[in-house]
């Protein structure tokens, strides 16, 4: 059953919500448990239960968001820097969160900590929420006991995802605002303005151009069935969308999403400084480097690239070295694999990553820079290009009536 509360905790502060328990005894003894003195213990009304059913479904439950994990990662950090219990952080930031799905989450963690379960093995548990390179850094620092500085690792690897992310939809919002603008205009004239040409062409009985034949075609097409384009389109995507979960699939897209132009190598670029940087904070936490290479793997966006990374990975497990593994992949640039090489001459290969990621961003901070310059003119010639089509479309047949006339006067 469900009940709603009210109490007050340890320091006296007002407290109410709602638990899960078997009956009346049970729910108070859990609020005491928790150090909550209940005031008031009901059960929960239909209308309140009807609202938590329809929060469990997929479609309604929010989703955690990068910055609720920041913040989460930051308040971890400091309160276990601190010395606070674990499981008595982890209840308080549960109580206190903004987020009702972070707080879900953070409530279960918590009961499996209660009962034995490392906060690795707990936070497995929600693979939608916490990655597979965020439990290894966990489970790393709680084996090495700098559980604080693993949060500290996390936050500081999420902001920079966040930084990067808010960087790339910067940089591509004019081009998607001028698309849908093109998309708009095309809509627009197909729908409005070439049927009423069309109807004023085929009353005069003139022959057409054939540009122009070809314009009112596809107008009437459009018209006529726009449902069965919609319909086709949204099968396309249902069958491009199960094809991407197919592992080939999903390695495949992710191989042509990298030759793209101008954004492709962009997207590698990323891609690549997220993994040196996230293999130099794994090193640094005293994770082996064939573990770090697996996880590291598995947190890259691109298949393609995981599958290179995991290539690395069993030559070392063959004995070879982190150059010769990474000079094999053919990912890294001379410059990259002389870096790695001085890395491993003097034992600093996390440090060596660390600024091999810096040299990434770096060309991260300049392709995204250059992003919307690169694809303006793009844009400008294909607007030109669909302009003068539409134009030529529209007015030749007039020109030519026009001649025609003048002819005949």
């Amino acid at each position: 059953m469900r009940f709603s509360y009210r109490g007050r905790d340890k320091q006296g502060g007002a407290r109410q919500g709602t638990l899960e328990a078997g009956n009346l005894d049970a729910a108070a003894a859990e609020l005491v448990r928790q150090g909550i003195t209940p005031l008031a213990i009901d059960p929960a009304t239909e209308q309140t239960a009807g609202a938590s059913s329809l929060g469990q479904l997929p479609l309604f439950r929010r989703k955690v968001t990068l910055d609720e994990l920041i913040v989460f990662a930051r308040q971890m950090y400091a309160l276990t820097k601190a010395g606070i219990p674990l499981i008595r952080t982890m209840r308080g930031l549960a109580e206190t969160s903004r987020s009702p799905a972070l707080a879900e989450v953070l409530e279960d963690v918590t009961n499996r900590l209660e009962s034995g379960v490392t906060m690795a093995a707990a936070m497995q548990a929600h693979p939608k929420v916490f990655s597979d390179l965020f439990v290894a850094m966990i489970h790393v620092g709680e084996n090495t006991g700098q559980l604080d500085e693993s949060f500290r690792r996390i936050a500081d690897m999420l902001e920079l995802e966040r930084d990067t992310r808010r960087r790339l939809k910067q940089a591509m919002r004019y081009p998607t605002f001028v698309v849908i603008a093109l998309l708009a205009a095309l809509m627009v004239v197909n729908f409005l303005v070439i049927p009423r040409f069309g109807a004023v062409f085929s009353r005069m009985g003139a022959d057409l151009p054939f540009l122009t034949q070809v314009l009112v075609a596809t107008s009437n097409f459009l018209i006529n069935y726009w449902y069965v384009i919609l319909l086709a389109g949204a099968a396309a995507m249902i069958l491009l969308r199960q094809w991407r979960n197919t592992e080939q699939g999903q390695l495949q897209w992710d191989r042509y999403k990298l030759k793209i132009p101008i954004i492709g190598p962009l997207v590698e670029l990323m891609t690549l400084s997220r993994f040196a940087r996230n293999f130099a904070s794994m090193l640094s936490a005293g994770m082996p480097v064939t573990r770090a290479l697996s996880v590291g793997a598995d947190a890259t966006d691109n298949a393609w690239i995981g599958r290179h990374i995991r290539d690395m990975r069993q030559g070392i497990e063959r004995g070879d070295s982190l150059l010769r593994t990474a000079r094999a992949s053919k990912m890294f640039t001379p410059l990259i694999l002389q870096m790695i090489a001085v890395g491993e001459e003097t034992g600093a290969v996390d440090e060596m990553l660390n600024n091999v990621a810096d040299f990434y961003d770096e060309d991260v901070d300049y392709g995204l820079k250059r992003l919307a310059e690169s694809i303006e003119p793009i844009l400008i010639v294909a607007m030109g290009v669909l302009v003068l089509i539409l134009a030529l479309g529209v007015f030749l047949p007039i020109w030519d009536l026009g001649a025609a006339s003048m002819g005949r006067g």
